[in-house]
């Protein structure tokens, strides 16, 4: 895995008055990676993306870009996609690309924009008329104009539907295949499951967990999970079971002794679901909440 890291974040602290939005984290994302940057609303994770950016100053810590603080040559090899941008009114998706493109000394060639972003048949609409899913292929395009060595995007695909998610997230593939590093903040838990080659879990300001998602699960999940809505009055719960508000959770690395031992505690077994843990289940068990919530 020997690549290089293209940013490091040392100690960063941002303080808004007496709230500590960002509690003195510190990591490295390397070169041609999705880092995926979780957390519940108000861990903190798009003041620490904002940071980074370069919009925002930190009130501690430092973070560098190829071994150097965040300068204009910074902001000349990053693309962002923020999550809401005012598009210009009044003015075609060609013409926005052509009026962004007028920015960078060096920018992509309009037909790499709209195949790389699946644009062609949006060229001549006006962005008023624009879908949410559409809107969002649009500003990645500007994003990627200037051929950026890296690209934020914050919850970039929060409104969608479940088809424009998955168009989204194959631009994304595309993206990477180009070795842009991508640094993605998300509340989908199946997004970041499939994109992300890293994960950082963020709560309160601080990052509890960073690294490639199977090894975080491995970690944390010995087993499979069996759930059990309407447990009814059992007798005992077996080992590594855990009362939930939805009923009975247990993490288990040997189903058939525990569906007997379910069995021996006349636990109501309908309703029961066996899976393989996800991010989500790691989430909930590190920060106590839904990523949804």
């Amino acid at each position: 895995m020997g690549m290089a890291s293209i940013i490091e974040v040392e100690h960063l602290r941002k303080d808004f008055g007496p709230v500590r939005a960002v509690d003195d984290i510190s990591f490295e994302i390397r070169e041609g990676i999705c880092f995926g940057l979780l957390g519940p609303n108000g861990a903190g994770k798009t003041t620490t993306i904002e940071m980074m950016e370069g919009i925002l100053s930190p009130s501690g810590g430092e973070i560098k870009f190829r071994g150097h603080p965040i300068d204009q040559r910074f902001k000349e090899k990053v693309g962002i996609q923020f999550q809401s941008t005012a598009l210009p009114e009044f003015i075609t998706v060609k013409e926005t690309l052509e009026l962004f493109s007028a920015f960078y000394p060096d920018p992509r060639s309009m037909e790499e924009v709209i195949e790389l972003c699946s644009l062609s048949d949006l060229i001549d609409r006006d962005n008023r008329k624009l879908s949410g899913g559409q809107r969002q292929r649009l500003l990645l395009g500007i994003a990627i104009i200037p051929y950026p060595e890296l690209v934020f995007l914050d919850e970039p695909t929060t409104g969608l539907d479940p088809q424009a998610r998955r168009n989204f997230w194959e631009l994304i593939e595309r993206i990477k295949a180009e070795k842009t590093t991508v640094v993605l903040t998300t509340h989908y838990m199946d997004e970041a499951e499939l994109l992300c080659d890293e994960v950082a879990i963020m709560d309160h300001g601080k990052i509890l967990e960073r690294d490639r998602p199977d090894r975080l699960l491995s970690k944390h999940f010995q087993g499979v999970l069996v759930k059990i809505p309407e447990p009814g009055n059992p007798d005992s719960l077996p080992e590594g079971a855990t009362k939930k508000e939805d009923g009975i959770e247990i993490v288990s690395g040997n189903l058939e002794r525990t569906v007997r031992e379910l069995l021996e505690a006349r636990v109501d077994l309908h309703g029961l679901s066996i899976h393989q843990p996800d991010l989500e289940d790691l989430f909930i068990k590190l920060t106590g909440s839904r990523l949804r919530a």
